[in-house]
């Protein structure tokens, strides 16, 4: 009998069309699984949950294991929804995200590679409700964790939007080095391989070199990567055949256009921009690739529609309907920002070309003697600078001004902090000019390649 459940019924399909395919590999190119070595692996997990209440939320951190699907697999037959984690946060964060979901078991990888559900003792004995599959972390506007809910349908509808739009299918092998229990690996990953049978290589290799090598090793046709791999691969020489490579996606921070002319000049590849959110998975795609401008993303994702919320403005909100928009946050709702198959990101978008580019967000506008600056405008400029790589623009408090722009760049070694200030008091208004630009080697990111401005306040708080 055919599930009631979208992705188990999918699924269903994939066994009988593509069951004794090779499912997941690992970075080497050797195959860690079948499709029917999955369903195995799940039919075993299945078993060892039939005692747990359908309803209970489950927490699955073991990184990118070969184990993921089948886990994730068991958990939707037995009606228990799942709270993916990285492997990367820290246990306070661990313990608040647990109590804050009421999750009762919490699945982990141990140091033989084996993974085992392990019982909690959570203080909140919260109920989903029965048509929860997933919860979401996320962080929204302020440091405070919540999560978002998400019935099978929106998952499997978010996968197909992906597939069709960026043309992934059955004939693809995935690279999966970006996390599965982040949004993006979640969907650009995992969902693929479970309803559309699209291969897998499952690999925790983090440095850029072991995941170039990787690529030309598995001969991977499609890589879901960030703009801090790309980065990276730039700067190599002695560089493997990447002949099967067949298409680059970044996502998790803008791409920057001198990035992505680099890349194609040094690998003969574009690499195309995708734009999503944890709330409702993807918004927009560049398809093209063609269109060099910073933040660049393209257009909407096929079976997405996209507003301008104050269409005259430039930059603005947008809001985002699809049938992968989230039921809404857990346990806390907010409806004006998500909920009713309506998604309004803090993110500002503007008109750019054949689709749009990311201007800034709402919540990162600067309050300089009571004039709003989007710190995406001050980037801009120290990006046009010769000897710029990389520039980073937060607040800092200040008494007499309420907060003060400050900067941290990447830049040639014959690039100095005062010739930048000149450059900025020439072309920016007063407000504008931050009060110190810090030269880095480096700006650092998180696991999800992004940049955090609140971080970067905090380390160059004096």
């Amino acid at each position: 009998m055919k599930s009631r459940d979208p992705i188990l019924a999918r699924w269903e399909e994939i066994l009988r069309e593509h069951g004794s395919r090779p499912a997941l590999f690992d970075s080497q190119g050797e195959i860690s699984r079948s499709f029917l070595g999955i369903e195995r692996e799940a039919e075993e997990w299945a078993i060892k949950l039939e005692n747990v209440a359908p309803g209970t939320l489950l927490a699955l951190q073991i990184g990118n294991h070969r184990s993921w699907p089948a886990c994730f697999l068991a958990c939707l037959r037995r009606g228990l929804p799942v709270l993916p984690l990285e492997t990367t946060i820290t246990e306070t964060e661990r313990t608040t995200a647990l109590n804050l979901t009421g999750a009762k078991g919490l699945f982990i990888a141990g140091e033989n590679g084996e993974v085992a559900l392990n019982p909690i003792d959570t203080r909140n004995a919260i109920r989903l409700p029965a048509e929860c599959s997933l919860l979401k972390l996320t962080s929204g506007t302020t440091a405070a964790p919540r999560a978002i809910q998400f019935r099978s349908g929106q998952l499997l509808a978010d996968c197909d939007q992906i597939c069709q739009t960026m043309g992934i299918g059955a004939n693809d092998l995935n690279y999966g080095v970006i996390p599965i229990s982040h949004s993006y690996g979640f969907s650009n990953l995992l969902t693929p391989l479970l309803a559309r049978g699209v291969a897998m290589v499952v690999t925790g290799d983090r440095l850029p070199r072991a995941v170039l090598n990787g690529l030309g090793k598995t001969r991977a046709t499609v890589f879901p990567g960030m703009p801090v791999f790309y980065q990276a691969f730039c700067a190599f020489d002695d560089l493997p055949d990447l002949s099967a490579l067949r298409l680059c996606i970044s996502a998790g921070a803008p791409l920057s256009a001198a990035l992505a002319r680099e890349y194609r000049q040094k690998f003969g590849q574009s690499i195309h921009s995708f734009y999503g959110s944890s709330e409702c998975g993807g918004i927009c795609y560049d398809r093209e690739a063609e269109n060099f401008v910073d933040g660049f993303v393209g257009s909407p994702m096929s079976g997405v529609t996209l507003e301008l919320v104050e269409p005259a403005a430039g930059s603005t909100q947008i809001e985002v309907r699809s049938g992968a928009v989230a039921d809404g946050y857990f346990p806390e709702p907010n409806p004006d920002k998500l909920g009713n198959g309506v998604f309004r990101p803090d993110d500002l978008l503007e008109p750019a070309g054949s689709g749009f580019r990311i201007a800034g967000r709402v919540s990162d506008l600067i309050n300089v003697a009571g004039k709003k600056v989007n710190p995406a405008e001050v980037e801009i400029h120290l990006l046009s600078i010769t000897g710029v790589r990389q520039a980073v623009v937060f607040s800092r408090p200040s008494t007499v001004r309420n907060e003060e722009i400050a900067a941290c760049v990447v830049a040639d070694e014959d690039v100095n902090e005062a010739e930048l200030l000149r450059s900025c008091r020439a072309h920016l208004n007063g407000w504008k000019i931050p009060r110190r630009i810090f030269l880095v080697p480096e700006i650092p990111v998180n696991e999800r390649g992004k940049t955090s401005r609140r971080e970067l306040a905090a380390l160059f708080a004096s």
